[in-house]
This record gives C-alpha cells, sequence and structure tokens, in this order.
C-alpha cells in the first residue's frame, strides 16, 4: 500500500499559472517569430498586430485562443494551428463595441476550415446579439483542403451569417494578404471593403485563367485593389498598407449607428454657420463647363470633411460621407468633369447600393444633382441600363430616411427622376439659380417642338437658335418646376450650408410609415 510520502505531487497554482502564462504566450505567437518577420518583409502586419492597431488601448477580449481543429486526415492530426489560424474576439473602437476577426497568416497561410470558420461565425453571431459592428480582416490562402467539405461547409456559415447581419449591423472587411476563392465572397456581402496595396482578391487566379483560356494574367492586374475597384466595383477604398486600411476602417465607423435600432454618432459642432459667398462661384456660369462637383460638397460639410466612396469606380457619379452640423449625412452627386455626369450601369449601381446602406442605419441623404441624363448607347441599352437605372429609382423611392435635393444645374429626363426629384419621396427640394429643370436639354427639345416651323423657315438655322433660346429661356431655370411646387424653394449658392442644415435639423424626427411586406422586389 502506497504511503502519502509516495503520492503523485500535485501541482500548485503558482505553477499551473506559469504553465498557463508559457501556453498562452506560445499560442499568441501564431506560426512563430520568423514567420512573423516573412510578414513585415512582404509589408504586412500579423494578425496580432492588426487588431492591437484597430481597436483601443487593453480594449481586446479575445475568444477562442486554445480552438483546435478535428482534423485527421492527411496529417492533420499532428498538426497543432495556433488558434487555428485566426484571432477573434470584441474590443471597443472609439470606446464602442466591435467584433472582429483577423486570419493569421503565419499559421498553414491563414487556410479556412471548419473550426477556423466557426470562430468566425460565432463572432458574428456576437454581432448580432449585442447589436455591434463586425470587422473581418483577411489574410488567407483559401480553403484548407485536407479538410475537405467541412472547410466548404465553415465557409456557407460564414455566408449565412453576412446576410443575417446585414441592414442590422455594420461590416466592414479589409482585404490585407490573398482572399481568393469561395472566401472572396464573404467580403462582397459585406457594406465595405478595404484592400491594402499587398491585398489580392480573386476566385480563380492567374494561373486557373490561364489554364482555361490561355490568357497571361498577373495576379496584380487581377485582383489587386485598382482592378477590383475600377473594374468590378468589389472594392471601396483603397489603402497604401495595414496602418492606412485600418485608420480608414475606424474613420469609416466613425460616420455610422453600431446597429440600425441607433442614431448615427453626432460630434460637437461649431453652431455659428455663416453665408459662403465663394459659393456663388463654384459653378461656370456656361452650362457646357465642367467643374468637380467635390469642391461644392467640401464646402457643405463640416471642416471640409468628406470621406469618397469608391472613388475610382462610375467616377460620374460621387458617393461619400460628411458631416453637417455634427451629424452624419451619406452623399450622392452627380459629377459633371466625367461623362458630363450622366447616369450609366455602374453608376445607377454604386449610388443605389450607397442609398440603401444609408437608410438601413438612419443616416440622411443629400443629393447634389447636375445630370443631362442617362448614358445613352448600344452598349448601355444591352447592357440593361433600364434595369439598372431602375434600382437607383427603387433605392430612393424606398428609402425612409431624411432625404434633401440640391439641383445645382442641369435635370433632364428620366435622370432627373432618378436623382431623388420631389416624385420619389424627397422631403425637401431646393434649386441655385442656376438650375435648368425639363425634359431635355433645349438644342434636342425645340428639334422636336418647333420641328415644322425650323423646316418650313426660309432661315432654319437662325430660326432654330430662335426657338432653342425661347425654350432655354421658359425652362433654363428653377421657376417654372418652383410654380409646380416640385421645387421648394430657390436659394442663392452662397446660402446652401445655412439652408441644409437647417432642413436635417427639422427632419431628424422624420418617421414615415410604409404598407407592410416580407421585401420590396428591387431589379436586381
Amino acid at each position: 500500500m502506497a504511503t502519502q510520502a509516495e503520492s503523485p505531487k500535485t501541482a500548485s497554482m503558482a505553477e499551473k499559472v506559469s504553465g498557463l502564462r508559457a501556453k498562452r504566450a506560445e499560442l499568441e505567437l501564431g506560426g512563430g517569430k520568423n514567420r512573423i518577420e516573412k510578414q513585415h518583409d512582404s509589408g504586412k502586419l500579423s494578425a496580432r498586430e492588426r487588431v492591437a492597431k484597430l481597436v483601443d488601448k487593453e480594449s481586446f477580449e479575445e475568444i477562442g485562443l486554445f480552438a483546435r481543429h478535428r482534423a485527421t486526415y492527411f496529417g492533420m492530426a499532428e498538426k497543432d494551428l495556433p488558434a487555428d489560424g485566426v484571432v477573434t474576439g470584441c474590443a471597443t473602437i472609439d470606446g464602442r463595441l466591435v467584433h472582429l476577426a483577423s486570419q493569421d497568416f503565419t499559421v498553414a497561410g491563414g487556410a479556412a476550415g471548419e473550426t477556423h470558420s466557426n470562430k468566425v461565425a460565432d463572432m458574428m453571431v456576437m454581432s448580432l446579439k449585442t447589436g455591434s459592428p463586425f470587422i473581418f480582416i483577411n489574410d488567407s490562402g483559401g480553403a484548407r483542403v485536407q479538410e475537405g467539405i467541412d472547410s466548404l461547409a465553415g465557409y456557407a456559415r460564414v455566408f449565412y451569417n453576412n446576410v443575417m447581419l446585414s441592414g442590422t449591423v455594420p461590416q466592414i472587411s479589409l482585404i490585407c494578404g490573398p482572399c481568393a476563392g469561395g472566401a472572396a465572397y464573404s467580403p462582397a456581402l459585406t457594406d465595405f471593403v478595404i484592400q491594402t496595396q499587398q491585398g489580392r482578391m480573386f476566385i480563380t487566379g492567374p494561373q486557373v485563367i490561364k489554364q482555361v483560356t490561355g490568357e497571361v494574367v498577373s495576379a496584380e492586374e487581377l485582383g489587386g485593389p485598382q482592378s477590383q475597384m475600377n473594374n468590378s466595383g468589389v472594392v471601396h477604398l483603397i489603402a497604401r498598407n495595414d496602418e492606412e486600411a485600418i485608420q480608414l476602417c475606424r474613420r469609416l465607423l466613425s460616420f455610422m449607428p453600431s446597429n440600425n435600432l441607433e442614431d448615427p454618432p453626432r460630434m460637437p459642432f461649431n453652431s455659428k454657420i455663416r453665408s459662403d459667398s465663394q459659393m456663388n462661384d463654384a459653378i461656370p456660369a456656361d452650362p457646357k463647363i465642367a467643374y468637380d462637383v467635390r469642391a461644392v460638397i467640401s464646402r457643405v460639410v463640416d471642416n471640409q470633411d468628406f470621406l469618397e466612396i469608391q472613388p475610382g469606380f462610375a467616377a460620374n457619379i460621387v458617393i461619400g460621407f460628411g458631416r453637417l452640423e455634427g451629424r452624419p449625412v451619406g452623399i450622392v452627386a452627380n459629377q459633371p468633369c466625367v461623362l458630363a455626369g450622366a447616369l450609366d450601369i455602374d453608376a445607377s449601381d454604386k449610388s443605389a447600393r450607397f442609398v440603401r446602406f444609408c437608410n438601413a442605419f438612419s443616416i440622411p441623404l443629400l443629393t447634389f444633382v447636375d445630370v443631362p441624363g442617362f448614358l445613352p448607347g448600344v452598349e448601355q441599352e444591352r447592357g440593361g441600363i433600364i434595369r439598372h437605372g431602375a434600382k437607383l429609382l427603387f433605392a430612393y423611392s424606398a428609402s425612409t430616411v431624411p432625404k434633401i435635393t440640391v439641383v445645382l444645374r442641369k435635370a433632364y429626363g428620366g435622370a432627373y427622376i432618378a436623382m431623388c426629384s420631389k416624385g420619389l419621396g424627397a422631403d425637401r427640394v431646393v434649386a441655385w439659380p442656376t438650375a435648368e429643370i425639363a425634359v431635355m436639354g433645349a438644342e434636342g427639345a425645340a428639334e422636336i417642338v418647333f420641328r415644322r416651323e425650323i423646316d418650313t423657315a426660309d432661315d432654319r438655322e437662325g430660326r432654330r437658335n430662335e426657338l432653342v433660346n425661347a425654350y432655354r429661356d421658359t425652362f433654363a431655370n428653377p421657376y417654372v418646376a418652383a410654380g409646380r411646387r416640385l421645387v421648394d424653394d430657390i436659394i442663392e449658392p452662397a446660402e446652401t450650408r445655412k439652408y441644409l442644415a437647417g432642413a436635417l435639423e427639422s427632419l431628424h424626427t422624420k418617421r414615415e410609415l410604409r404598407p407592410q411586406k416580407k421585401h420590396g422586389l428591387i431589379p436586381l
């Protein structure tokens, strides 16, 4: 019989705590110092460094550090992958709760398996339960092929929760490395995608394209940030590196509420708004001369602080966030220096999606109009400009947030309607004296209205010019529309900021009831 002296020694609490600390330190190193150094050499931060820079100091609470995969095929049983290749948890940003996931490329290339994806999905569920934004930092080689269909099932759970969170809490994706294959669909389901110059996002990759089509294309050309913004429109903001991407994410969040039941955060502001005489010269007197509408926007928002979204995609429309007397606003504006500000397929999609985001999170909409119409052409017609343009009509009509429209210059045809006209539910429509609100431009209209008079005139060109001027005198001003109450007021440009601030103040308690239904059917 064993004596008491021969009993196994029980480790003291101090020894257990020491062992815990050692284990945590080992796991927090991810793939190890050498692999972290390789991350740095490639211009990237590690997964934990990204989290530390994103959130408020010492606010991060990690969840799932000791998580481990259960795969056994292809030698996986012997592989210990720290945190299963993804850092997950909650923290605060500017004092507000967020949930997040940051893929660790130093651990098996950040490959996503069952446990990896379930950790991400669990954070998404917690975002929904707590009404907090979800941030996903992507840096992964794709699905963990050793786990087969289990890895695909994990992806599916992430996608499903992307949809559950949609319109309930803001979702932001950061692409800080590779994001390939099915994994690319999760960022596409989120509200905003920020990609660094080191990021690469694509479904199949250059090698597969070469094998299938014979076309030679580089990873940068296919999946780089410029390609994914300018060509595909998937990316919303481009950052030079991880640090800039993190700052953009923090800035973006500052304009948004934490969830759809809260109002957007209001910042301190200077209540004394003065007239801005320089606005009277903001646009050229000649309606044929282009200008940059961002010069107008910057003079309207607080501190000229305007965060433009997707500047490289469909540049004929400008969208982004600003503040007016501290209140966040979403801004949509035609850009006359690109395609004369005409609406095309991409511009319609870009602005409709933004309008729907703002409506989902109670962010008021300011619309600046200078639009000659929808872009004509065979390519646009075959590409479905009718269907895509209808998305913008649908988005504005379905929106119940305060909607204020300013007609700067041209407002012609169906595009005038699509840019949040009174008929689409705009709460306030004001016009500058330079506004031209009509079915079409004077030259085209005169050819239709006065065709017989022009054809029978002895001096056809002279009579044509005379009738064009007559049509322009009638409609190349905002007074007819104001007479029909399609314009609420005609204001001096210098008073624009003051007027919009007052209108927003009076509309911020707006409530609008709509017919009960499961959801509308936007023409996708």
